[in-house]
């Protein structure tokens, strides 16, 4: 294992900390510049139907469409005839959807290099989101579709909840490797804390962390692992939301770099290029209790924080401040089209915000750092 960026990346922000201060910030904050400008409404809807929360969004690889998940217009899907998977083209139109009646708390979204799409179910037991999926015999599972909607392959048993090799609490994300292998975050607040892979068949690998009640901050342990993505060299970005950093895992599992100058990122994008999006939409924002009571991160802004993954030590060279940081909880998860395009989902809004590029987005280490 290696840990010179855990390194690299204290020392970083202990500089960034002191530039905040030198400068009248409250944040503590990487300089950058924002290239991107906010739009909304960019969705057209059947009338009566509206985006709730958007769990994520991949852009389809023909380059004209992009593919969102959404909570069946609220924050459920359980007690919904709503579909919960939902493809626009680029101008916002809806072309396609399906998934009713499939989901009662998707989460996780991934449409992976075949074309397939993959749907986690995030509630974990004893959190009110998953009690009344699982009353219906929902929940607690990994979902395997075509583009058409058909189930190909279901990991984790309904309804229930474990934390052996054949079952999850609450999965949070799901990521597939070039090679097929199957990577979950499992799982969401409350659940069992750990990071599996699996075979392309569904066969059980190995796991990473894990137990309900095991939050830590030891290396290769986790809190609330949010999300879950890979870059083109296969290796493993995990959003350790609860603390406040990303850890990144080799194929094998071996534990790589520990990352905090993301912030308290819950969702995880990256592009073709290697370019890595980190949602923050809790940094700032009081939160007490259970799982752990530290995981509040002030002194850090909500917002989108970019990277390039091809340069050793991942600097954030680029800032996307939250649109209407007041409101509290904010930005979850994002996806980004081939232009670069940013869709990201707001939870306290319960809507979809569109960032657009208005220009070449610069990933040259800032120099004022």
């Amino acid at each position: 294992m290696r840990y010179v960026c855990w390194i690299g990346a204290m020392v970083a922000l202990v500089s960034n900390l002191l530039t905040a201060t030198s400068n009248g910030s409250l944040y503590a904050q990487t300089s950058t510049t924002n290239p991107y400008r906010v739009a909304l409404g960019w969705e057209k809807l059947p009338e009566g139907r509206t985006l709730g929360i958007m769990s994520g969004a991949f852009p389809d690889p023909d380059g004209q469409h992009l593919w969102l998940l959404d909570r069946c217009g609220g924050n459920q899907c359980a007690d919904s005839d709503l579909d919960p998977i939902l493809k626009f083209d680029l101008d916002g139109n809806l072309v396609e959807s399906f998934g009713a009646g499939i989901f009662a708390f998707p989460h996780g979204f991934y449409l992976d290099h075949e074309g397939f799409l993959w749907v986690t179910e995030g509630g974990s037991h004893g959190d009110a989101r998953a009690t009344l999926g699982e009353s219906l015999g929902l929940g607690h599972q990994v979902l395997k579709l075509n583009q058409r909607g058909d189930v190909l392959l279901r990991l984790g048993e309904a309804g229930v909840w474990g934390d052996g090799p054949a079952h999850f609490n609450g999965p949070s994300a799901v990521a597939v490797a070039s090679n097929g292998d199957i990577w979950i975050a499992d799982g969401h607040r409350g659940g069992n804390n750990r990071i599996v892979k699996f075979a392309r068949d569904g066969a059980f690998l190995l796991e990473i962390g894990g137990g309900v009640g095991s939050e830590s901050r030891e290396p290769g342990r986790f809190s609330d692992p949010h999300d879950l993505k890979l870059d083109s060299r296969n290796r493993v970005y995990v959003a350790d939301r609860g603390n406040s950093r990303i850890q990144v895992f080799d194929p094998d599992g071996s534990l790589l770099y520990i990352w905090t100058q993301y912030g308290k990122p819950s969702g995880l994008f990256i592009d073709r290029n290697d370019i890595l999006y980190a949602a923050d939409g809790l940094s700032g924002t009081l939160r007490t209790g259970a799982p752990d009571p530290w995981r509040s991160n002030f002194g850090w802004e909500k917002g989108i924080r970019i990277g390039d993954l091809k340069q050793e030590q991942a600097w954030v060279v680029h800032f996307v401040p939250q649109h209407d940081a007041d409101i509290g909880p904010g930005l979850e998860f994002l996806g980004v089209d081939f232009t670069g395009n940013i869709y990201a989902g707001e939870i306290n809004r319960e809507r979809l915000v569109r960032y657009e590029l208005f220009r070449s987005l610069d990933l040259r280490k800032d120099s004022s750092r």
